[in-house]
């Protein structure tokens, strides 16, 4: 069959009709639009990073999505933490120098002010005042250097000299009066009741500065009708028999050494190390500090921060904080079983104890005991600038930069880091620039 051509007419007013065309036009056509779409995204992107080759600049490179931060001129402070515990502090054994049997203590945690009863030894107090001196003699008014009296030896010296049985023990045991300036109340040998000096056979008040202490603390606890200063004088023993007779005590006048134990104030009672009924010893009671403070072991070879009068922050362990202070360092290093002594640090290293004070009891509360967690500060350098540690970029070149605002990378020096900054440095960087914290 012969093929017959197909024409197809327009009037002028009609729109053409389309025709679907060949199967390989249509893909030629697709092809090419999709290139003419890529080519026009290159041109676009092109232009934008301002790589054509027309006059004008183009803009900088569109910097990473990120927060904005300056540049600033600061101190930094490295903190470190360390582990410690609340508590009163070690305990240490209390001076009894009382001879007997134990028949009374304290209960363990007992806080014992001046005037308290310590512990009765044979049933008689032994008795806590206030002093740094301890008690090394027996206090009381010396006996007469000879068997002759005075005929004006006054009635308050002779009471003394009654009630003043171990009177001799206060000089060595030698019965000499020591020299020392006359009481007030002494009489002269002559008859004359002046001050001029004692006579033979008149007693001389003890003297020391261990009298002033005893003295201080009698009068703190109301004996008065003498005057606190460096002489035992009658004045002083009718005060001691008052406060004898208070404590139910045999009104001597004289103070056995063994009746006061003396402290720098009140303490809290510790562990006894004997039981009722036993003969006192060294360890017979022990005794802490009423208040709060805090040791820490720190490792020997990291214990540069701990000096005395170092402010440190405490955390307590219901998470409240708390200001202290480092009292004391201890100067032996000691090391846990199967540790070494080389003072490395880590796990069994040589370690040195810390105690730590805490001036405001009240912000500890009724805590005891426990864990805390102590922080100090390590190193620190003032007048730095710095920048979020998230601020830094690592660089393709090496080391660290910034990203400015603009989307340009300076490089920098780091220093100290220190609570979420870092300190920098270098050419490039100043005070107040803008930087970005890349996300």
């Amino acid at each position: 069959m012969a093929e017959t051509d197909t024409m197809t007419h327009f009037d002028d007013d009609t729109e053409p009709v389309e025709t679907e065309p060949p199967r390989g036009v249509r893909g030629r056509r697709t092809a090419l639009i999709a290139c003419a779409v890529v080519v026009v995204a290159a041109v676009a992107v092109v232009g934008a990073l301002g790589l054509g080759g027309g006059e004008e600049k183009g803009p900088s490179a569109p910097p990473r999505a990120g927060s904005v931060v300056p540049v600033t001129r600061t101190t930094l402070t490295e903190r470190t933490d360390v582990d410690g515990q609340l508590g009163f502090g070690t305990e240490i054994p209390l001076p009894v120098k009382a001879t007997g049997t134990v028949t009374w203590l304290p209960q363990q945690g007992a806080t014992v002010e001046r005037g308290d009863t310590l512990l009765r030894v044979d049933d008689r107090p032994v008795v806590l005042l206030y002093g740094s001196m301890p008690m090394y003699r027996d206090l009381g008014l010396t006996a007469p250097a000879t068997a002759s009296t005075s005929t004006s030896t006054s009635n308050s010296n002779s009471e003394a000299d009654a009630g003043s049985a171990e009177a001799g023990k206060a000089d060595g045991g030698t019965g000499a009066a020591p020299a020392a300036s006359p009481s007030p109340t002494t009489g002269t040998g002559t008859g004359t009741g002046g001050d001029a000096g004692a006579g033979a056979g008149t007693p001389a008040p003890l003297t020391g500065m261990d009298v002033l202490q005893f003295e201080t603390s009698l009068a703190s606890l109301g004996y008065t009708g003498f005057t606190v200063d460096e002489k035992f004088t009658d004045a002083t023993a009718r005060a001691v028999k008052r406060w004898q007779k208070s404590l139910g005590l045999a009104e001597t006048g004289t103070v056995g050494v063994g009746d006061v134990i003396y402290s720098a104030g009140k303490v809290r009672i510790g562990q006894p190390g004997a039981r009722l009924g036993a003969a006192v010893g060294e360890n017979t009671l022990t005794y802490t500090g009423t208040a709060r403070k805090v040791v820490v072991n720190a490792s020997a070879a990291e214990a540069s921060w701990a000096v005395r009068g170092t402010v440190v922050g405490i955390t307590l362990p219901d998470g409240k904080s708390v200001k202290g202070e480092v009292a004391s360092v201890g100067r032996q290093a000691s090391t846990p079983e199967g540790g070494s002594a080389e003072g490395e640090s880590g796990a069994g290293a040589a370690t040195l104890p810390v105690t730590i004070t805490i001036a405001d009891q009240r912000s500890v509360g009724r805590l005891e005991s426990g864990p805390v967690t102590v922080e100090y500060v390590g190193r620190e350098v003032k007048d730095v600038l710095s920048v979020p540690v998230a601020a830094l970029v690592a660089l393709a070149e090496g080391g660290h930069g910034l990203e400015t605002e603009e989307g340009r990378f300076v490089a920098v020096r780091t220093g100290l880091f220190a609570d979420g900054n870092v300190q920098v440095s270098g050419s490039g960087v100043r005070e107040g620039m803008k930087v970005r914290i890349p996300e």
